[in-house]
This record gives structure tokens, sequence and C-alpha cells, in this order.
């Protein structure tokens, strides 16, 4: 009895969709993985974001909300994949060499980008995520920064689309300029590792430039990267003295937030850059691991294109585009004319 009132109630004898999936969803899904394998397999990194860009417009995406997770931790990998293709001591030598003009670039870049927010009338935090992401390294700087300063999700969001934008003209801009000026290819990657936002732009970067850029500039980028850990301190420290019941009550969350905004898989970067560089094994399957990362670094281009909306293009206004598309410039030129005159090389 119960079994024949059971199969008797309407709806229990159809398919039921997956939960958080609409109808329709899944072709658009396809159409998506489609497009990804065939890009992965022969496209460049460039030509993945302008066609991730041109899904995300015409079909749009079934499943943003998992999107940036799914762009972040890959990212990561390849990242840490990246490492076992490259010669530690190398790395460590770019980045001890680099220590004093990574500092001067920063701290300039800080400084040039606090004026312009205020002159642009940006408020100070929307300014800060901002002069942050240019001076160290993109959406990994402002999502550490933001958790500090307790930015809200539109100043965030803000910051974001900002350095999104410039990071796909740079993508294109760099590489054009390196040849253009014939800079070699240490130079290059030392200009790319400085003025490029992004660790995703600025792989692929160096990799449509030449391996010895792609090495050059993936160390100095990373090595640019611990910077964050300073900076965040300094901020939380003078964030604290502003406000210490504030900051007391939010003591533990933020904390969280911070450890969580660190970059650990910089220390996975090196160990694996270690192991390429003593162990004769994974020496010998270094192009194999370079081959993978440049494929992943396809997908991760592809992947960040489809983030792309009408609705995150409104909501990036004109001030910020020009505050931080200033700020870009200075640090572009600045750090060319210095490799340039200086004749400066990784």
């Amino acid at each position: 009895m119960n079994a024949i009132s059971l199969s008797a109630r309407p709806g229990l004898d159809r398919p039921q969709p997956v939960p958080g999936v609409a109808s329709g969803q899944w072709g658009q899904a396809v159409a998506l993985i489609v497009v990804a394998v065939v890009l992965v397999r022969w496209a460049s990194a460039p030509t993945a974001l302008v066609v991730g860009i041109l899904c995300a417009l015409l079909i749009g995406h079934p499943f943003a909300h998992w999107n940036q997770r799914i762009t972040k931790w890959l990212l990561q990998v390849c990242v840490v994949v990246l490492g076992f293709g490259m010669n530690l001591p190398v790395v460590l030598r770019l980045g001890l060499n680099g220590a004093l003009f990574a500092a001067a670039t920063i701290g300039a870049t800080l400084i040039v980008g606090r004026w312009l927010g205020a002159r642009f009338g940006l408020g100070p935090k929307t300014g800060m995520l901002i002069s942050a992401g240019t001076a160290i390294c993109g959406g990994s700087a402002i999502a550490a920064v933001s958790a500090v300063i307790s930015a809200s999700e539109v100043e965030i969001a803000v910051s974001m689309g900002t350095v999104f934008l410039l990071n796909a003209v740079a993508l294109y801009a760099f590489p054009f300029v390196g040849h253009l000026l014939q800079l070699s290819q240490g130079q290059f990657g030392l200009w790319s590792g400085v003025a490029i936002h992004d660790i995703s732009s600025v792989v692929s970067a160096g990799l449509s430039y030449g391996p010895d850029a792609l090495q050059t500039a993936v160390a100095v980028k990373l090595s640019r990267t611990l910077w964050i850990i300073p900076l965040t301190l300094g901020l939380s420290l003078g964030f604290g003295t502003q406000s210490p019941a504030r900051v007391n009550a939010t003591d533990a969350p933020r904390t969280r937030k911070f450890q969580a905004a660190i970059p650990w898989f910089i220390g996975l970067f090196l160990l694996a850059s270690l192991l390429r560089s003593y162990v004769p094994a994974i020496a010998e399957l270094a192009p194999a691991f370079s081959n993978l990362a440049r494929h992943g670094m396809s997908l991760v281009l592809f992947l960040i294109g489809t983030s792309l909306s009408l609705r995150s293009l409104r909501v990036v206004g004109w001030r910020t585009v020009v505050t931080g598309s200033a700020l870009w410039m200075f640090i572009s030129v600045v750090s060319l004319v210095a490799i340039r005159v200086l004749n400066l090389s990784a």
C-alpha cells in the first residue's frame, strides 16, 4: 500500500534536477568544457583569455559561483608545477639581487597611488587596494590587504575589476613593447615581473617572450609576492592604533583572514624548485613539467576570461580605472627606464 501511494505521487517518477543547476545550464557547461579542451591543447594563453571573455559575454557561465575558487587553486597548482622546471639557486639569486629594486619600486608605487587616489576622489581603502595590487601582485595583494583594512565587497570588486582589465591589456602590450625596444629576455622578465599585476599574466607574457624571460619573470614576481607579509603586518599595526576596541573585538577573525591570504603556495614552489635542482630524475622531467604548466595557464586564463560580465564592467567606475591606469603607467615607465638606463638585468 505504501509503495503504491508513493509511486502515485506526482513528480517522483521523473528525473530530478541537480540542486543549484537550472535546466539549460548543462548545455552551457558542455560548450565551455569543449572550448576549454580545444584551447588548452592548441591555443596560446592570450588567445584563451580573449575566448573566455567572448564566452562570458555571449553564452555566460553556468557555474560562476565556483569559478573564482577553481581558478585560484588551479593557478597556484600551475605555479608549483612551474617550480619543477626552475633552478632554485637561480630563483634565490634573482630574488636577492632584486630586493633593493623591489623595495624602491613598491614604496614609490604605494606613495604615488595614495596621491592619485586622493586626486581622483577615491576612498582611502579603494586607493590602498589598487596601490597594493599594482605594487606587489594584483589580486593576491588585494585579498590580503582587504582582510586587514576591512574593505567592503564593493571596494574589493572595484579594485579587482580594475586589475583584471589592466592585466588583460598587459598580456598583449608588454611582449609588443619588449620586441619593439629589443629588450633581452632577462630585461623583459625583470620588467614584466615588476610591472604586470598578477602572476597569471606574468607567466603568460614570459611564455610568449622566451624560456629565460619566463624563468626571470616568475622568480621576480614571486619574490615581490613575499612583500605582502610586511605590508599587511604594517597596515595591521597602523590600523590597530586607530581603533583599539574594534580591533580587539575582531582580532581572531582578522587573524584567520590574514593567514588565509598569505600565499603559502610560494613555499611549495620553492620546494619543487629544490627537488628539480638536486634530484636528477626530476630534472630530466623539467621540460614536461614546463609544458604541463603552459597548458594549465591557458586554462587559467580562459577561466579568468569567463568570469568577466557586463555587470562587473559596470561596477568599475571611470575614476577607479583612471587611477589604476595612471598608477600602472607610472610603475611600468619608471621600471622600464631604470632597466634601460641602468642596464639592469636579471
